[in-house]
């Protein structure tokens, strides 16, 4: 038995040339889609494996894409990051590249300190996963390599940014608690925080507006400091009925604070969120929430940066992924009173 499969054994296979076999999959010219799919579906079963350091010397390409995450996003707590992570790196596999997380420290963040992955050459591009210092961006955007943003953006649309639909899945969370006789709604988020918590802020409070409803200063609650640590939550002295949450980590933090104050949950409070990670099913009772379509979202981020290695110049802008509700057990409906 052969050891390593060859672009010959591939091409005896399917009856073709070496040459159609080269061109398929390296995703060159000259092979229909059909038999280019076809051709790569094979090799697969195959166990082809691409000589990379080859193929790097030949085409000038490292094949590695760089993924950057502040390490605020990426602590022992923190699921969501990393499990974005995992789907972007499955995702370039079928590029026939690799991810290399670079973990952006607080330090290098404050003092611009740029990725070495950068200065050594070693990746053709950057995904950057979380949003981070404005000034910190800018850098980033100044490098003479290939940006993609993912899950949050900047007030300029030059780079391209991937996004889930926070305004309209934080819109659609609070009708649901409307339509389910709920007037009385606070907000959890630090607004000052990230992208993605002001525009889920922003869905709640259009449908507060569309509805007729106030929109209670005292319920809007702080969930983190200006570093994005979590803090303790502060309860109102007089609870609402029900609170949109920004995330479903910060949900879980707030119904132990809640549960501890001698709150039952949905029973005093109904509690919905956003994201569908872990803490949605370990919080008791499971989490109403928004679940982002991670996968979609890996799949679109790393289909615009190979593009733009290939030399595609085409602005993409701000591409937002819709996502769904998940209906769980945290909201009871309200009585009328």
């Amino acid at each position: 038995m052969k050891k390593n499969v060859t672009m010959r054994d591939i091409a005896e296979k399917m009856n073709v040339s070496s040459v159609t076999v080269s061109k398929a999959l390296n995703d060159k010219d000259g092979v229909s889609d059909d038999l280019r799919e076809k051709i790569k579906t094979v090799a697969e079963t195959m166990g082809y494996r691409i000589n990379a350091a080859a193929k790097s010397m030949r085409d000038g390409y490292s094949y590695n894409i760089g993924v950057i995450i502040p390490e605020r996003f990426a602590g022992a707590n923190q699921s969501f990051y990393l499990q974005m992570y995992q789907h972007i790196s499955k995702v370039l596999e079928g590029y026939n590249y690799s991810g290399i997380m670079h973990l952006l420290t607080d330090e290098d963040e404050r003092n611009k300190r740029l990725p070495h992955l950068y200065y050594e050459k070693k990746v053709d591009g950057f995904i950057v996963l979380g949003q981070m210092d404005k000034e910190y961006l800018k850098e980033i955007k100044g490098m003479d390599i290939p940006i993609v943003l993912l899950d949050f953006y900047d007030e300029y649309d030059d780079v391209d940014s991937v996004i889930t639909d926070n305004f309209f899945g934080a819109y659609e969370l609070t009708n649901y608690l409307i339509r389910k006789g709920h007037q009385e709604i606070g907000f959890v988020g630090n607004l000052y925080s990230t992208s993605s918590i002001q525009d889920r802020f922003l869905g709640y409070y259009k449908s507060l507006l569309e509805h007729h409803l106030v929109m209670n200063p005292e319920y809007i609650l702080n969930d983190r400091d200006e570093k994005g640590t979590y803090i303790d939550i502060e309860v109102p002295k007089k609870l609402p009925t029900a609170f949109v949450c920004n995330c479903d980590q910060v949900a879980f933090n707030f119904i132990s604070t809640l549960k501890k104050a001698g709150y039952k949950i949905p029973e005093d409070c109904s509690i919905v969120s956003f994201d569908n990670d872990i803490y949605a099913t370990i919080t008791e009772p499971g989490l109403t929430t928004v679940e982002v379509n991670v996968e979609e979202m890996a799949k679109t981020a790393v289909r615009f940066i190979i593009e733009k290695i290939k030399g595609n110049d085409e602005n993409n802008g701000r591409v937002s992924v819709k996502g769904n509700i998940i209906y769980r057990d945290s909201v009871m409906e309200q009585k009328a009173r």
